[in-house]
């Protein structure tokens, strides 16, 4: 169980790393759009929290991205105070960008099962089109509701 413990640790640290790398892409992708018409002790105040607010929101996202509804807006809602009217736009476009690529990145992971530890997930979806969240048979891709699927597959 150890060894476990330490492959799930080393894949956390992974993909804290991966989200680290999205956080900063949209930090460079809109760091030169921040009001440049404030004093230049402020504008380095601005640049921080607005990079700040971009590690926090990606650490988040990698740590429960289930229960993180709209990231892209909270972002946005928290740093569009630090940049002019004229850029907003631009800064909501690439924020919105960038977190959707680091939502598809998460999405993928759980659909891997990275995510749980390891323990992977049916291929499945439900009647309302979401992913089943059930565990399949052993060396199997689906779940004992849906193993028809799978013997469909393996017939055809």
């Amino acid at each position: 169980m150890g060894a476990r413990d330490t492959v799930t640790e080393e894949y956390a640290a992974q993909l804290q790393a991966c989200m680290y790398q999205y956080s900063r892409a949209i930090y460079r992708s809109i760091k030169d759009l921040i009001d440049p018409y404030v004093a230049p002790e402020l504008h380095l105040e601005y640049r921080r929290a607005v990079l700040e607010q971009c590690e926090l929101t990606m650490e988040r996202l990698a740590k429960d991205p289930l229960y993180f509804a709209k990231p892209d807006r909270a972002l946005f809602q928290d740093i569009r105070r630090y940049f002019p009217i004229t850029a907003q736009a631009e800064v909501a476009w690439a924020v919105k960008e960038g977190v959707a690529a680091a939502v598809a990145f998460i999405e993928e992971q759980i659909e891997s099962g990275a995510l749980d530890g390891g323990v992977a997930r049916c291929r499945a979806t439900t009647r309302k089109g979401k992913p089943c969240q059930r565990t399949p048979l052993p060396e199997r891709d689906y779940c004992p509701s849906h193993q028809h699927l799978e013997r469909s597959k393996v017939a055809a």
